[in-house]
C-alpha cells in the first residue's frame, strides 16, 4: 500500500453545523503525540490499556499517512488513526483509536476524521478497513457488521461490535480469518 500524501481537508458537511468551529482536518505529524495520547487519555481513561482493539495495536505502530487531526485554530480536538493488520492473509487496515473532546462531540469531527482516512486509504489501494464499534455510528460511514465467527480479533471483543468497510465493493467476500498486526507494512 502506497500512502497518499494528503493536504488539509475540509470538514465534511453533517447534520451538525461545523461554520462556527473553523475545523481544520489534517494529516497527523509526529508533533503530534503527545496532545494525542493525552486526548486519548481523557476520552477513554486508563481502560483502553485493556481493549482488545488497543492490545491489537500495542508494540505495531500507526501509519500517520493515513491518520488525521482534527483542530479548532491550534486547539486538537480529535484524532484517528489507522494500523496496518492482516484478517486471515489479506491486507486491511484497523480503524482507531478514534477520538474526540468531549465538548466538541456530536458536530460532525468524527466523522470528518473518519472521512479523511477513507478517503486517503482509498486512493492508496486499500481494500478493507476494520474496527470495533457501535454499528450505528459507524454504520452512516459505510461500515457493517461482520458475520459472526468470520473476523476473529485477539481477546475478548462483542461480535457484534466488529465491523468492517469494504473500500473496493465485494473485497471482504472471501476473507477470514484471525486479525493480527502487518509487520511487513510498517516502515
Amino acid at each position: 500500500m502506497d500512502p497518499v500524501p494528503g493536504p488539509c481537508y475540509p470538514a465534511a458537511s453533517t447534520e451538525h453545523s461545523l461554520a462556527d468551529l473553523s475545523l481544520i482536518i489534517s494529516p497527523e505529524q509526529p508533533d503530534d503525540d503527545v496532545q494525542i495520547e493525552k486526548l486519548s487519555e481523557r476520552t477513554f481513561g486508563p481502560g483502553r490499556f485493556a481493549r482488545t482493539a488497543y492490545r491489537l495495536r500495542e508494540g505495531h505502530s500507526h501509519l500517520r499517512e493515513f491518520s488525521f487531526t482534527a483542530r479548532i485554530g491550534t486547539l486538537l480536538v480529535g484524532s484517528v488513526r489507522l494500523a496496518p493488520v492482516l484478517i486471515g492473509k489479506s491486507k486491511a487496515m484497523l480503524l482507531g483509536p478514534l477520538t474526540v473532546e468531549p465538548p466538541f462531540r456530536s458536530r460532525g469531527i468524527g466523522r470528518a476524521l473518519i472521512e479523511a482516512s477513507l478517503e486517503t486509504a482509498k486512493k492508496a489501494g486499500v481494500k478493507l478497513v476494520l474496527l470495533v464499534g457501535d454499528e450505528p455510528y459507524y454504520g452512516r460511514l459505510g461500515f457493517k457488521r461482520v458475520e459472526k465467527g468470520k473476523v476473529r480479533m485477539p481477546g475478548p471483543v462483542d461480535p457484534e461490535r466488529i465491523l468492517i468497510a469494504e473500500i473496493v465493493p465485494g473485497a471482504f467476500e472471501s476473507v477470514e480469518g484471525k486479525v493480527r498486526p502487518d509487520w511487513d507494512a510498517i516502515k
